[in-house]
């Protein structure tokens, strides 16, 4: 029988168990069972929703089928982000791809929002000495760093970059660091697999 789990994973942690001398989800108290490997990895910097089972399927389901899956992201960026940079990130624009490819992200939703309350405050981030923005970005596509790199293309610096939610699945309170299981039906209804 296969096992989910949901996690916040906070900034400066590697999406994996093992082959690292770096903190990683080995870290975490949590017994988690043999097999468990993570789903839609987050960089080292990135914070929040990660998905853990002991289900290989999961991947394929949710990143490499035909129907796309929302992905949200709490991002701060640096400076004032003007309207015709929110214009070119919501119909997509050029960043470059592994092996050096030019690539066209696919429409997307972005917003300007209010800071968000009760966000934990990541201790990798440096103090704020200049303006920033925060934005509500919601794709249904991951490529390398994507994100980073669209606000790379618009003239802002990510400083923070977190993932709220995937389909209905969401971080909600869990706390950085902190482990939830969640049964198979739910899980699959949520993510809409």
């Amino acid at each position: 029988m296969h096992r989910y789990f949901i996690i916040n994973k906070p900034g400066n942690m590697l999406s994996q168990f093992i082959g690292t001398d770096m903190v990683g989800l080995h870290d975490l108290n949590y017994p988690f069972p043999a097999g468990t490997h993570a789903i839609g990895r987050l960089d080292k910097e990135s914070e929040g929703l990660l998905l853990l089972t002991t289900n290989k399927k999961v991947t394929r389901l949710l990143f490499q089928s035909e129907k796309p899956h929302k992905r949200t992201y709490l991002v701060k960026v640096r400076y004032a982000v003007s309207q015709d940079s929110l214009t070119a990130l919501r119909n997509g624009i050029s960043i470059t791809i592994k092996g050096g490819v030019n690539y066209t992200t696919t429409p997307c939703e972005v917003d300007i929002v209010p800071t968000p309350e009760g966000l934990f405050a990541n201790p990798y981030e440096p103090q704020d000495y200049v303006p920033y923005t925060w934005l509500r970005i919601t794709l249904t596509e991951g490529k390398y760093h994507q994100i980073r790199k669209m606000v790379h293309a618009v003239k802002h610096r990510c400083k923070r970059l977190i993932r709220i939610s995937i389909e209905q699945l969401e971080l909600a309170q869990l706390q950085p660091g902190e482990v939830k299981e969640i049964n198979e039906q739910d899980f699959f209804a949520l993510l809409d697999i």
